[in-house]
């Protein structure tokens, strides 16, 4: 393979610098991490999609959630599970595998916001206006939300991607722990000013609407709660209200560390790591903290394993 090929068409991932008396703890503590996300994930959703009595939009929504953190997950740690075990001078990766992989890094963390977003409107709706709320999130509602979180994020994705395609690379090292759309106009010796601008500007974008979007949603939440004098409800209210909160703001908090890391060079490894935690630790969380705490959820939970214990 000669120089010029190597240069343009294969890739080298920089990835995560580990000791070598760590690979094989990181390994298997990621290895364990990753099987949990998906059994958590997927079997919340596979007793959603199966029991009826689950068909309700607050979790209907949620499956949209579980979808993108398996994606997420999958899209990230084998990956990463190979290079751990691979040779840093080896972790080869193709032009186009790795413009595929920055489309849906990029696509996961946006809809992380969007998906969020839109399960905020459905607890605003069902505390602020309960008497219309199965007339307003009604099933084609629910499509047209699934729809919109997802159809926002697949064009807007593109944008930036094509802007990055467009650019000729001179380097050929990512210096990121897997691809991303930073990391491939990175590798050009052109002008990258418009990346830079259109990726700052859609960040602040997408980060701004997403705050102010969930916070003035919860601000008129926690207005009807304090004129209402009905404790079961404002209780209920509370009780769902904050397991969507700690998951947006778990969320929101691994994606402004990364973009702060991001101004700093020096703590290249740290961001990489800060990456790493945001495909990990909001994909482990979220079906704790939102999925087991609905009752409905839990007792099903409850029931099966009873059901196994005592045909045992």
């Amino acid at each position: 393979m000669d120089n010029r090929t190597f240069r343009y068409s294969v890739l080298l991932v920089e990835g995560i610098k580990i000791t070598p008396q760590s690979i094989y703890p990181a390994f298997v503590l990621l290895l364990m991490a990753y099987i949990f996300i998906m059994l958590s994930n997927i079997g919340i959703l596979l007793q959603i999609v199966i029991q009826k009595s689950l068909h309700e939009p607050m979790h209907l929504l949620f499956c949209n959630l579980t979808v993108n953190d398996v994606m997420g997950s999958t899209l990230l740690v084998p990956r990463l599970l190979k290079d751990i075990l691979t040779d840093p001078s080896e972790r080869y990766i193709s032009y186009v595998e790795c413009v595929f992989q920055a489309y849906l890094t990029n696509l996961n963390v946006t809809t992380s916001h969007t998906i969020l977003m839109i399960m905020a409107f459905d607890r605003y709706v069902a505390i602020c206006n309960p008497l219309r709320y199965p007339a307003i999130m009604t099933s084609k509602m629910i499509v047209k939300l699934s729809v919109g979180a997802w159809g926002v994020a697949l064009v807007l994705m593109g944008i930036p991607l094509g802007l990055t395609i467009r650019l000729s690379h001179c380097r050929y090292v990512i210096q990121a722990m897997m691809c991303d759309n930073a990391a491939l106009f990175k590798l050009s010796c052109e002008n990258v000013v418009i990346n830079n601008i259109f990726g700052l500007t859609f960040t602040v974008v997408l980060f701004t609407s997403s705050m102010v979007c969930v916070g003035l949603t919860y601000l008129r939440i926690a207005m009807v709660c304090i004129k209402s004098k009905n404790k079961a409800t404002n209780s209920k209210a509370i009780k769902t209200c904050s397991t969507h909160l700690i998951a947006y703001l778990i969320m929101l908090i691994s994606g402004l560390i990364i973009i702060v890391l991001h101004r700093f060079p020096e703590l290249t490894e740290s961001r990489k790591l800060s990456s790493l935690m945001f495909h990990v630790v909001p994909p482990s969380m979220n079906p704790i903290i939102y999925g087991l705490q609905a009752k409905e959820i839990r007792h099903i939970f409850l029931k099966v394993f009873r059901n196994k214990v005592n045909s045992k």
